[in-house]
């Protein structure tokens, strides 16, 4: 006779939650593109189209992403990844600020690399020096910043990159030294702290995993629920993004970034969160603004500002991260927006 019988049931609130947690992010997907469809179905199809387009053009970095984190845990060569990125933090720090803004990566396509580094114990103050870095500057985004306002705006934005970066790191690292952020992923995601337990008992590496069937199971495990996670939350946050950019006039956002001083400047910090479009769209708008005689400097805090904290970013960064990391990465993004802004109009005024 089976024991079955004698586990006890479990409550329905208890089923819907856990129903909720499995399926919730994909039911929330999928019940604003019925509204959509029943009261907007032009904007249902335009939604549709525009995060199953988004989702391929990232689908590059997320098969790259999924794939390095997949190897990692099942050769265990992340042992060897997080004792590397610990060796030496402040360096890591530079480098990951440096490569984030030069790398060719938006704010979305850096999210799976993210995950994978957090998954495998790269020190949070290195991985947020990249993660600040890259959503604002890449090399695609240099050409046509010089090109749809000038090469002086392009450099100072590619150095608000990489300065903003290696601030966060510090600001991180810093905290890092006091005991705060020691466990920086939510629940479920992966294991990645400061990689403490890897580095303290690090094992044998197995390379050729696929001769051991445990190790091809844990790959295919890996790379399946990896997929799972990023696939739900990037889904909903190019719905969102698409909505956005159907949604929000830009009048609106002409008429909250118009005038000169430092007012501006904290105005297009602030409004950059919620009313940025993504960098090559935003682009032509602060262009715009800026030959309406919209300060330089609030058109600088506005693309910085709004790159780091999109939609799809700021959500990816939720989905990952611990709230405490949250609030502090949003916290370093507007500071260094703001600061970044105000160099940037101080040194046209020079």
């Amino acid at each position: 006779m089976s024991d079955t019988s004698l586990a006890p049931a479990r409550s329905p609130v208890a089923a819907l939650r856990a129903l909720w947690k499995e399926y919730g992010v994909w039911l929330t997907s999928v019940a604003i593109l019925a509204a959509l469809a029943l009261f907007d179905p032009p904007q249902a199809v335009e939604s549709a189209r525009f995060a199953g387009g988004a989702l391929l053009r990232t689908a590059p970095y997320l098969v790259l992403s999924i794939a390095i984190a997949a190897w990692a845990g099942a050769t265990g060569a992340d042992n060897l990844i997080a004792r590397a990125f610990t060796g030496a933090p402040l360096l890591m720090i530079g480098l990951g600020a440096l490569a984030g803004g030069l790398s060719p990566f938006c704010s979305c396509g850096v999210i799976p690399l993210i995950a994978a580094l957090l998954a495998m114990g790269v020190p949070l103050s290195a991985v947020m020096a990249f993660w600040l870095a890259s959503p604002i500057m890449d090399p695609s985004m240099f050409v046509l910043t010089m090109g749809v306002l000038d090469l002086e705006f392009a450099v100072a934005k590619t150095l608000a990159a990489i300065g903003l970066g290696v601030f966060g790191g510090l600001v991180v690292h810093l905290l890092a030294r006091g005991g705060a952020m020691a466990n920086p992923l939510r629940e479920g995601v992966g294991n990645g702290g400061c990689g403490g337990a890897k580095v303290r008992a690090p094992k044998p590496v197995h390379w050729r995993f696929w001769e051991e069937a445990e190790r091809r199971a844990k790959f295919g495990k890996t790379a399946v629920s990896t997929t799972m996670f990023l696939a739900k939350w990037l889904t909903l946050a190019f719905l969102i993004e698409s909505l956005m950019l159907a949604w929000i006039p830009a009048e609106t956002v002409t008429a909250a970034l118009g005038g000169t001083g430092l007012a501006p400047i904290a105005t297009a910090t602030l409004v950059g969160v919620p009313a940025y479009l993504n960098g090559y769209a935003a682009l032509p708008l602060v262009g715009g603004l800026i030959g309406q005689g919209m300060a330089p400097g609030a058109g600088m805090a506005f693309l910085v500002a709004g790159g780091v904290t999109s939609i799809p970013a700021a959500m990816a960064v939720w989905a990952l991260a611990r709230p405490p990391v949250f609030a502090l990465y949003i916290a370093l993004s507007l500071s260094g927006a703001f600061a970044a802004g105000l160099l940037f109009q101080l040194w046209t005024l020079a």
